[in-house]
């Protein structure tokens, strides 16, 4: 089973431009990123997915693989779906280019799902890291997942879900990490698939898969890192890196 990392890389992020290069520890974001995914061992090939001349010119200047989209995206699944299409791969692994603290235990959990999937009837596995703090739980910058059972997302929230209205149920809250592991089709088939309203009115782009009545296998993780998606998270980062 051939399994790559791609990193798709936008440049001009809404909350938070220019993040990508911003300076971690006397690297960029997008270069901590890349070198993590990359020492982690777990793949044939390690991408960054890109619009940008800027961030392409990055990576390439420091030996590492960069791929130029050709088109406009909605999503950064769509971006690498169209990088990976002549690529020879078994699974994709989609690594947000805003996770420099990108590590290999919580990667082996999730490609372990499809080594173990004899019946090739999951798609596309993720991450979640059980989240305590209220301020987390309701910041609309965190995704949350809740799932069944069996570890399969039901929904995916910006809100917190689910709603504590019994405060003594029992309620746990998963942050959804931005990593997703897909089967080399599911994700062109993704690129198929029109955008909803659910996931134009969450801005969550895996929502898409269960509005289309798509499985999602979550994986738990403990290791929280940090996702930056603003000034704010850079600052904790710098001082977690230390």
């Amino acid at each position: 089973m051939k399994i790559i990392a791609m990193i798709p890389a936008r440049y001009a992020a809404s909350r938070f431009p220019a993040k990508l290069m911003q300076d971690l520890a006397g690297k960029t974001v997008i270069s901590r990123t890349y070198e993590a995914t990359v020492a982690t061992g777990l793949f044939s090939e390690v991408y960054v997915v890109t619009d940008s001349e800027i961030i392409f010119n990055e990576i390439r200047s420091q030996g590492g693989n960069a791929i130029m989209s050709k088109k406009e995206h909605e999503s950064g699944s769509d971006r690498i779906a169209e990088a990976v299409q002549n690529v020879d791969c078994d699974i994709v692994v989609n690594v947000q280019g805003d996770e420099p603290f990108t590590e290999r235990e919580s990667l082996e959990k999730v490609l372990e799902v499809f080594k173990h999937d004899y019946q090739k009837e999951i798609d596309l596995a993720s991450l979640m890291v059980e989240i305590k703090d209220l301020e987390e739980i309701n910041n609309p910058n965190t995704v949350k997942v809740i799932v069944d059972q069996n570890n399969f997302a039901l929904y995916f929230s910006r809100s917190p879900i689910p709603y504590p209205r019994d405060e003594n149920a029992g309620a746990r809250y998963f942050k959804h990490k931005g990593i997703y592991a897909f089967r080399k089709q599911a994700l062109l088939d993704f690129t198929v698939l029109p955008m909803q309203f659910i996931e134009a009115t969450e801005k969550i782009e895996c929502i898409r898969y269960l509005e289309y009545g798509r499985k999602i296998k979550m994986v738990e993780t403990t290791i929280q890192g940090v996702e930056i998606d603003t000034p704010e998270d850079l600052e904790r980062a710098k001082k977690l890196w230390k």
